[in-house]
């Protein structure tokens, strides 16, 4: 296994947790009255796991991000 690999993991583990915080936090600011700051914070989710799926490789049988086959 490559080093790099071995942190792939860990890289996805810790951006499924910022997308599970900052969900959290838009909870707590919608439901404690702050309607706005919670939809805001709330619109952070998609953007970190969006963020996560472009910056987390993924090792699915060799595929180059296009679909094609690496040669």
């Amino acid at each position: 296994m490559h080093p790099s690999e071995a942190r792939v993991p860990i890289a996805r583990a810790l951006i499924g947790l910022a997308a599970f915080l900052a969900f959290v936090l838009s909870v707590v600011l919608y439901f404690s009255g702050d309607e706005t700051a919670g939809i805001f914070v709330g619109l952070w989710v998609p953007s970190i796991l969006a963020l996560g799926a472009f910056l987390a490789p993924r090792r699915l049988g060799m595929r180059s991000p296009a679909g094609g086959r690496e040669r």
